[in-house]
C-alpha cells in the first residue's frame, strides 16, 4: 500500500517514495527483533517449561541417583565379605596345606621372592616338553604312549595339592615321602583313565590308599587311582583313554575327598605334573607347576 504525505507549500498530497536503505533497515530490524523474540521463546520454555520427555528423564534420574547409592552400599557390602572370606579361606589352606590359598594368577600375582623358583619350573617344563618330544619320536609305531590325559575332567590350578616328595603329613605333622599328586575334587566326581591300557590291580581297603585302581599301559609306565569311592572296573579289563573307572572317594587313610594319582615308569615313581602339559594351557600348566611344587601338606 503506498503512502503520501502532505505538502504546505504547494497545499497538496504527494507520493512517499521509500528508498533501498530504509527498506533493508526496515527488514534488518523485523529479522532481529524475530530472531530475540524467538531465543526468548527458547529459554523460556527449556528453563522453565519441561516437556514430557524432559520430565521422564528427570525421572529416570533421580531413580538412578538413588540405585548408585544402593548399589554402592552393596559393592561395599560385598567387598567386606570377599575379604572376610578370602581371610577364612587362607586360615583354611593354611591348617591343611601350610600355604596360603591361591590367587587369581599366583605366577602372575608372585612376588619377586618366587621368581627363581617360577623361572626354574618353567625350565623345567619346557624340558618334559622336549623330553616326551623324544620319547613320541621313539615310540612312533608303537600304539602304547605315556599317561598323557588328566584323570578328572575340568581341571583347574586351585585343585592341585601336594606332589611327590618330602611332604608334611595332615595326621602326624611331620614329613613323610609322597609318592602321588593330590588332586581336589568332589565326593563321587569321575575318574578317568589317563591313558589305553589294562587294570592290573583293583583293591578296596579301609586303610593306606584305601580303594585303588592299578593300570599297566605299556612301555612301563603304570598309573595307580587311590582313595576311590566306586569302582567301575575290574581287573583284567582293557580301558580306553578317558574312560571312566571310578569315583572320587574319601577311603582308607584320607583327610579329605580327593583323588590321590601316581605315575611310574619302570616300577620309579614320577611326578605326574610332568605329564600334565599336552591338556593344559602353557600359563595353566605353570601355575599347577606351582602349586603342587609349592604346597607342603598332603591330604593322606
Amino acid at each position: 500500500m503506498s503512502s503520501y504525505e502532505f505538502d504546505s507549500r504547494n497545499i497538496s498530497f504527494r507520493k512517499v517514495r521509500t528508498s533501498v536503505q530504509k527498506v533493508v533497515r526496515t527488514v534488518l530490524l523485523w529479522f532481529i527483533g524475530t530472531f530475540s523474540l524467538a531465543v526468548c521463546y527458547y529459554f523460556v520454555l527449556a528453563f522453565f517449561i519441561s516437556t514430557d520427555t524432559e520430565k521422564r528423564l528427570i525421572r529416570e534420574n533421580r531413580v538412578y541417583e538413588r540405585t548408585y547409592e544402593e548399589m554402592e552400599r552393596k559393592q561395599q557390602l560385598i567387598s567386606e565379605v570377599t575379604s572376610d572370606l578370602q581371610q577364612r579361606d587362607n586360615a583354611i589352606y593354611e591348617q591343611i596345606f601350610h600355604t596360603s590359598a591361591p590367587a587369581v594368577d599366583p605366577v602372575g600375582e608372585s612376588d619377586f621372592r618366587t621368581q627363581g623358583r617360577i623361572a626354574e619350573l618353567k625350565g623345567a617344563a619346557s624340558r618334559v616338553e622336549d623330553n616326551f618330544t623324544a620319547v613320541f619320536h621313539a615310540l612312533a609305531g608303537s600304539a602304547a604312549l605315556p599317561p598323557m590325559t588328566i584323570p578328572v575332567d575340568n581341571l583347574t590350578y586351585a585343585q592341585i595339592g601336594a606332589s611327590v616328595g618330602q611332604k608334611v603329613n595332615p595326621f602326624y605333622k611331620v614329613e613323610t615321602r609322597h609318592d602321588g599328586l593330590d588332586i581336589i575334587a568332589a565326593q563321587g566326581d569321575l575318574v578317568r583313565c589317563a591313558a589305553d591300557g589294562t587294570v592290573s590291580d583293583v583293591t578296596r581297603s579301609g586303610k593306606g590308599l584305601g580303594n585303588v585302581v592299578e593300570i599297566d599301559h605299556g612301555n612301563g609306565y603304570v598309573t595307580r587311582y587311590g582313595h576311590l569311592g566306586d569302582i567301575y572296573v575290574s581287573k583284567g579289563q582293557r580301558v580306553r583313554r578317558g574312560a571312566r573307572i571310578a569315583a572320587v572317594g574319601i577311603s582308607g587313610k584320607s583327610f579329605a575327598p580327593h583323588l590321590h594319582y601316581e605315575v611310574l615308569r619302570d616300577g620309579v615313581t614320577q611326578d605326574p605334573v610332568n605329564y600334565f602339559f599336552a591338556s593344559l594351557s602353557p600359563q595353566d600348566y605353570a601355575n599347577v607347576a606351582f602349586m603342587s611344587s609349592s604346597t607342603g601338606q598332603t591330604l593322606d
